[in-house]
């Protein structure tokens, strides 16, 4: 790609607003050398990269990566046998390190989670994880490149006999300070001069004290003194702090060859990590100014809808629709200045360079670039006053130099073409060299003040007029681009409005030709339609924005309307449970008074079908609530099973019998007491056989413990979406399996499905409280659940 584009079109300031959001050396590197290729392979790969890192930042906000330092240079000096890198630059290389962990480990979370990804991942696979000189260099190098106690035994000895020392000597120095002495001092403090402990004597009181004078004021007046007492303790100090010098010098040598081995690896993690420095950015900036994945067209069609400038703020841009590589591959835009023309194929090259650049583009979903082998562009005035070059001569050479460097995969933009000289020459030139870029067959927008140009475009196929949009009433351009329709000539229009005396404005229309008028008539005329056409889509669009929200809004309350019904039934229902079991409880006391009296001599013996006949009579009134919508009942119910033997509950009688055979028609014969009935077997339910006193006739149910159930749900491992519905469905069955708690593990990774699971156990009104485990028994990997 010719670098004189890219400065034409500001494609430096685009990399400028990526570099914003790098943290990495390496990555600032990728931008630095980033130009847009002109393999329709390597566009498909860089955009397909940004996608994954626009669907990371969705999700995750980014990838983890700090600031890291290039470490280039470290490494040829590693290449030298027995150089040794100092504190500060085996941090850095430490940070590389522990970044290639985080890296590879959020990866392995998102994988887990089944998020997918396209691109990105294999540069992920290429990173080289060395924990073992990871785990070495952690411990022993800190972020500020000082080397740790941990880094060697004999270093932790040393430093903690230099505290104790140090910890003697104030301790001595102290008495000065708070004793009898402390009127000869300065200041009450000791302080360090020469790396040794020292006293601020007054210099009159010099002899007072014995010791070495190390240093004095600027006025003379303060002499710092070490004392006597200290002198020898000092003198240890130092030779301790020489040896742990030397044995922070033989560590970095150490930690130096530990990493010699590794030069290849470490500088290919530094690019790789630089790499997804990059695609992280571009997918932040993609965020922070709405673009959108372009497609990629092999055939060069490109199409922006909505197409926005990115160098101009949002809310200042207009946006239009510009399509050229189909039905024509040359658009002549003309019109007068400041109308927006240049600006609108500057739009054109720079999202074009962008996209081939695997950068999203400022425009609408389903927008589509091409990829071409180069990008031309001719706009503005480079006069060169040196070369001794007019507008028109600098335009020309220009001009002439693309078209020795043009193919038919090429992009060309010119501006203000054959501006600068005689118009009707400069109107000639214009034609003729549009035609001989279209006989070439490369793609071809160009700007033009001649109106000589408008009748040339529409009697060329290939070849179509465009202008842009300027309202007349305002005598303000509207910069909307209008395709398929020449720009007219607004001057006499203009004067009209501005109060120009109407005689003077019929007279200049007279000097005009008909034949220019009736286009300029006709034009009106197309521009008035365009304009109408324009003005209605957009007010058609705000009705089915409106209409749009109206039937989200209409959805909404029907659904509230469908749910409220339901609860409503629901509590009628209930209510009518509620009036039918007193007539239950009622009718169990006449059954029980008439077993009394059949219990006493002399009475009327009543037939026990009778007495059951009675009760399910009145069992058939109630009528169940809807359980529908619960998901673990429905799917206990899926899995009921009946065979013969099995106890079960009759619902309507409400009384326990045994299955004794299946008969036709999905019916049974079921044990009642002595009784034997033909019951229906969406009537029965499977039941634990319970032991009833002879002379106890009412039915009690109890909840009992499930003997299949765990106590404990593992979510490790488990998608988020399938983690949430397994939660949903355990506690369900954890509730009707009589569980007063229960654990749910869920690890502790990336905090995704711990966050998912108390947002759960928040909204459950069946959860009485919660909270993570002991730390013996998982910590904050689990979640104790206490049901009510």
């Amino acid at each position: 790609m010719n670098e004189k584009v890219l400065e034409t079109l500001e494609y430096g300031k685009i990399k400028e607003q990526v570099a914003k959001y790098l943290t990495t050396d390496r990555g600032r590197q990728i931008v630095d050398l980033l130009t847009p290729s002109p393999s329709f392979e390597t566009v498909s790969q860089r955009l397909a990269q940004t996608a994954d890192g626009a669907d990371i930042v969705r999700l995750k906000g980014e990838i983890p990566i700090p600031k890291l330092a290039d470490i280039s240079a470290y490494m040829k000096r590693l290449r030298i046998q027995n150089a040794s890198l100092s504190g500060t630059e085996l941090s850095h290389i430490t940070k590389l390190l522990r970044a290639v962990q985080v890296v590879t480990d959020f990866f392995r979370d998102l994988a887990a989670e089944e998020v997918a990804l396209k691109s990105v991942p294999a540069i992920v696979d290429r990173l080289t994880l060395m924990p073992e000189v990871t785990k070495r260099m952690v411990t022993s190098v800190d972020e500020d490149g000082r080397i740790l106690d941990g880094a060697s035994s004999e270093l932790r000895s040393i430093r903690r006999t230099i505290v104790a020392t140090q910890s003697n000597i104030r301790s001595k120095m102290g008495k000065f300070i708070k004793g009898s002495d402390a009127k000869y001092l300065s200041e009450p403090i000791i302080t360090v001069r020469d790396g040794r402990f020292v006293l601020p004597i007054k210099a009159e009181y010099k002899q007072r004290f014995g010791g070495i004078i190390h240093d004095q004021s600027a006025s003379g007046q303060t002499l710092y003194v070490e004392p006597n007492n200290v002198v020898e303790m000092n003198n240890q100090l130092r030779r301790d702090q020489l040896s742990e010098r030397a044995e922070v010098r033989r560590i970095l040598a150490e930690l130096t060859d530990l990493i010699r081995p590794h030069r290849d690896e470490l500088l290919a993690n530094m690019d790789l990590v630089g790499q997804l420095d990059f695609v992280n950015a571009k997918a932040k900036l993609a965020h922070a100014t709405g673009s959108v994945m372009p497609k990629v067209s092999p055939k060069n069609v490109i199409n922006l809808r909505k197409a926005r400038h990115p160098l101009i703020p949002r809310d200042q841009v207009v946006e239009n629709d510009i399509e050229i590589g189909d039905q024509y591959n040359t658009i002549i835009v003309t019109g007068p200045n400041t109308g927006g023309k240049t600006i609108t194929i500057k739009t054109v090259g720079l999202l074009q360079l962008m996209g081939q650049s695997g950068l999203f583009i400022t425009a609408n979903e389903d927008s589509q670039i091409g990829v071409f082998d180069n990008v031309f562009a001719d706009i503005g005035d480079e006069q060169s006053i040196e070369a001794n070059l007019s507008t028109f001569s600098s335009h020309m050479d220009n001009i002439i130099s693309i078209l020795k460097q043009t193919s038919q995969h090429s992009l060309v933009l010119l501006d203000e073409l054959g501006a600068g000289t005689d118009p009707k020459e400069g109107a000639a030139l214009a034609m003729a060299i549009i035609d001989a870029f279209h006989r070439i067959g490369g793609e071809l927008i160009a700007t033009t003040h001649y109106p000589e140009l408008k009748a040339f475009a529409y009697n060329r196929p290939g070849i179509i007029n465009a202008s842009m949009e300027f309202d007349v009433d305002t005598l303000q351009p509207t910069y909307r681009f209008l395709l398929g329709i020449p720009g007219q000539s607004n001057a006499l229009n203009i004067a009209s409005k501005l109060g120009m005396p109407k005689a003077i404005i019929d007279q200049a229309r007279s000097f005009t030709d008909s034949e220019n008028q009736d286009i300029n008539n006709m034009i009106e005329e197309l521009t008035a339609q365009t304009k109408r056409a324009h003005d209605e889509a957009d007010d058609l669009d705000a009705q089915l924005t409106e209409s749009t929200r109206l039937q989200h809004d209409l959805q909404d309350k029907f659904t509230k309307y469908e749910n409220q019904k339901e609860r409503l039934v629901e509590q009628a229902k209930e209510q009518a449970n509620q009036v039918v079991e007193e007539a239950k409880k009622k009718a169990d006391q006449i059954i029980d008074e008439l077993h009394k009296k059949q219990a006493q001599v002399g009475q009327v013996a009543v037939k026990e079908n009778e007495l059951i006949d009675a009760k399910g009579a009145l069992n058939k009134l109630e009528s169940a609530p809807s359980l529908t919508k619960n998901k673990v009942l429905r799917k206990e119910k899926a899995k009921h099973d009946f065979r013969a033997g099995d106890d079960v509950l009759v619902k309507s009688y409400g009384q326990q019998g045994t299955l004794f055979r299946k008969d036709k028609n999905h019916t049974w014969d079921v044990q009642i007491g002595i009784l034997k009935m033909q019951i229906e077997e969406a009537d029965l339910e499977k039941a634990t056989p319970v032991k009833q006193d002879k002379n106890q006739y009412q039915t009690h149910v109890s909840r009992t413990r499930s003997t299949g159930m765990s106590p404990t749900l593992d979510l490790r491992g488990h998608r988020y979406e399938e983690a949430m519905t397994e939660v949903d469905r355990y506690i369900d069955s954890a509730l009707l399996a009589g569980y007063p708690s229960v654990t749910i593990i869920h690890g502790k990774g990336t905090g995704a499905l711990r966050k998912g699971v108390t947002e759960y156990l928040k909204r459950n009104p069946r959860v009485k409280s919660f909270g993570y485990s002991a730390p013996n028994a998982g910590g904050d990997g689990s979640t104790v659940v206490k049901l009510k």
